[in-house]
C-alpha cells in the first residue's frame, strides 16, 4: 500500500553521531547541541544515524545507561521527531536538560518515533530535506506522521 506524501515543505532531517542518536530515540536526551547559530526550522524531522560513532561519548555514565543494550546503527534514518525550539541557556544559568552543553544551541526534540526498520541513506550537515524515497519508507512504518 502507496502512502501519499504530504504536499509542501513539511519535514526535515539532521544527522546525528551514534550514540548521541540512540539516546534522542530513548526519549532521555531531549536535546541535541549544536554550535550553528539559531534554528529557524520548527516542526517534524528524520532522525539521522550519521556514518560515525561518538566513541568517546560512550564512557559517559548518562550515555553509557541509556544505550546499554541497543544496537548503535549507522547511516540511517531510525526515527522521527518534532523539533519545538532552539535556544542557548542564559549565562550564569542551570543547563535546561542534563544533556545540554554550554553555550551551545539546543534543538528540543518532541514526540520521538522510532522506526522498527532503520531505513538507510545518506545524511548531510545541517538540516536538510529527505529525498522523495526515504520519505515513503518512513510512512509505510508511520503511516500517522504528519504536519
Amino acid at each position: 500500500m502507496n502512502t501519499p506524501l504530504p504536499t509542501g515543505d513539511w519535514i526535515r532531517a539532521i544527522s546525528i553521531k551514534q550514540s548521541w542518536t540512540t539516546c534522542v530515540l530513548t526519549g532521555a536526551k531531549t536535546v541535541e547541541n549544536r554550535s550553528h547559530n539559531r534554528w529557524p526550522w520548527r516542526g517534524l524531522v528524520l532522525l539521522h544515524a550519521s556514518q560515525s560513532i561518538d566513541r568517546p561519548a560512550l564512557r559517559d555514565p548518562l550515555v553509557a545507561r541509556t544505550v546499554s543494550g541497543r544496537e548503535l546503527a549507522t547511516g540511517v534514518v531510525v526515527g522521527v521527531a518534532r523539533l519545538i525550539d532552539c535556544h542557548r541557556d542564559a549565562d550564569g544559568t542551570r543547563p535546561c536538560t542534563a544533556w545540554s552543553e554550554p553555550e551551545a544551541f539546543h534543538l528540543v526534540f518532541r514526540d520521538v518515533q522510532e522506526l522498527a526498520l532503520p531505513i538507510p541513506a545518506q545524511g548531510q550537515l545541517g538540516l536538510w530535506k529527505p529525498p522523495e524515497p526515504v520519505l515513503i519508507q518512513v510512512l509505510q512504518q508511520l503511516p500517522d506522521v504528519r504536519p
